[in-house]
């Protein structure tokens, strides 16, 4: 039997995460903000933005532990991150945002209990589906990162950085095509 818990969901955010960090680091300061249209996040929001996920995922899940989000209050939730995405930062104060919201929350994450995990949450009425797990409603943080982090791999193409993701896929490619030839 195969199982996926609290610990492996953590450590799954870790990796990332981890990945995320790689790529702002990478992206120079100087680019931070670059749109790749008028009417989107620049590099430097769309990292804070990232931050601020987990801080609602948290406060659901942990802080207010709510079991309905009838009456929660998205459009002042979303007010305050988006707010917080315009703040001017640094590279360094993003990337150390980073970071240290991304260990507190994999901490946070790998502590829940299964129990805690299985539990539902509903949703509005009208909403599809009707409710999730905090299992699924958790894991979507992950999910939400790989989204934005694919679109962050694009964006250092068009600043001209080949990810690192594509550079190690390479290296790979290349140690193996190299072991093939030389047996």
């Amino acid at each position: 039997m195969t199982y996926y818990g609290a610990k492996e969901l953590a450590e799954s955010f870790r990796t990332v995460r981890k990945n995320t960090l790689i790529i702002a680091e990478e992206i120079p300061e100087e680019k931070y903000g670059y749109r790749a249209a008028p009417e989107v996040r620049s590099v430097g929001e769309l990292l804070i933005h990232l931050s601020n996920v987990t801080a609602l995922q948290e406060r659901i899940h942990g802080t207010e532990r709510l079991t309905t989000l009838e009456g929660f209050d998205f459009p002042a939730f979303m007010a305050q991150a988006m707010a917080k995405e315009k703040q001017p930062r640094s590279k360094a104060a993003a990337i150390e945002l980073l970071r240290t919201d991304g260990d507190r929350f994999a901490t946070w994450m790998g502590s829940l209990t299964e129990d805690v995990l299985a539990e539902h949450v509903t949703f509005p009425a009208g909403m599809t589906p009707a409710s999730k797990s905090r299992f699924e409603m958790i894991l979507g943080v992950k999910e939400h990162e790989m989204h934005h982090r694919g679109q962050l791999m694009l964006i250092e193409r068009m600043v001209g950085v080949v990810p690192h993701l594509t550079r190690d896929m390479h290296a790979r490619i290349a140690a193996m095509t190299q072991q093939k030839a030389t047996a």
